[in-house]
């Protein structure tokens, strides 16, 4: 380790708790969420940052935070960035608070450093640098938090949308509205045989009325998922068949022809209900 490391290591470590709290300080100031709940996480975070930052800094390169003695303070930055991605915190509000490490440190080494203006400014040079390094990580971690936050959230709102109900005994029904994307598909397959299976349905009703096209996207995952249910010893009745969409179905030559199919859920459930229970039969 350089002498650079060295200094910065004891520095930090033999003053942890006052730079974390000072850290905490400065950002407060600087952002003005000085809220009660925001302080205490905040100089949480700042604490445990500063002391795996002091433990890294006594083996790290100082120029390259890819190095493996960096990994505790990485998980530090991922854990500060999970809790703020979804705590609804903004991408420069969390590399703003990686950021304001700088200003407390740099005090520190004036003292340190007291002097001596060439070690100062080549040890400022260097702390510089290796926050920069950290706050673009910070940057690069907290916008893929925030895209899992989106995926599983968007994820949330397909099942929300696509809820199955029951509408007699050992008879549920699936009415979709909207576009059926694969995603939305996977969601829609997953939601009917969940309910398949804790229901004990015979027969699963999927009404298509609120879907306003049926391309062959669509039939495809209407018929993947008409087939799951089958293996899962259920029966579909696909009902809401509009004739424009029996027309597009019919142009794109889609084969339908071991599909149960009816106008209206009305007549669906009808015809569920005077079949029965076909395993009873």
């Amino acid at each position: 380790m350089t002498n650079d490391g060295v200094l910065l290591a004891g520095v930090v470590r033999d003053h942890a708790v006052m730079l974390g709290g000072e850290w905490q300080e400065h950002y407060a100031a600087a952002t003005m969420r000085v809220g009660p709940g925001e302080a205490e996480r905040s100089r949480d975070q700042c604490l445990r940052f500063v002391h795996a930052l002091a433990e890294a800094l006594q083996f790290a390169e100082l120029d390259n935070v890819d190095g493996r003695a960096w990994d505790d303070v990485k998980r530090e930055l991922d854990a500060i960035c999970s809790f703020r991605a979804s705590d609804g915190s903004t991408s420069v509000a969390t590399a703003t608070f990686i950021f304001s490490l700088k200003q407390p440190l740099f005090a520190l080494l004036r003292r340190y450093c007291a002097g001596d203006a060439l070690a100062l400014a080549r040890v400022s040079w260097t702390v510089s640098m290796l926050v920069d390094q950290l706050g673009l990580y910070t940057l690069d971690v907290f916008q893929k938090s925030r895209d899992q936050i989106v995926v599983r959230q968007h994820r949330e709102l397909l099942e929300l949308s696509t809820p199955v109900i029951d509408l007699w005994d050992g008879i549920i029904a699936l009415p979709l509205i909207g576009t059926l994307d694969s995603m939305r598909a996977q969601v829609v397959m997953e939601s009917l045989l969940d309910k398949i299976v804790s229901r004990g349905a015979h027969t699963a009703i999927i009404d298509i009325t609120g879907v306003p096209t049926v391309d062959t996207l669509v039939a495809q995952h209407l018929l993947k998922t008409i087939a799951a249910a089958r293996l899962m010893g259920s029966d579909c009745i696909v009902s809401g068949i509009r004739p424009q969409i029996a027309q597009t179905i019919v142009h794109l030559g889609i084969e339908l022809d071991t599909v149960l199919t009816k106008a209206t859920l009305a007549d669906a459930l009808a015809l569920a209900i005077g079949r029965g229970h076909p395993r009873s039969a």
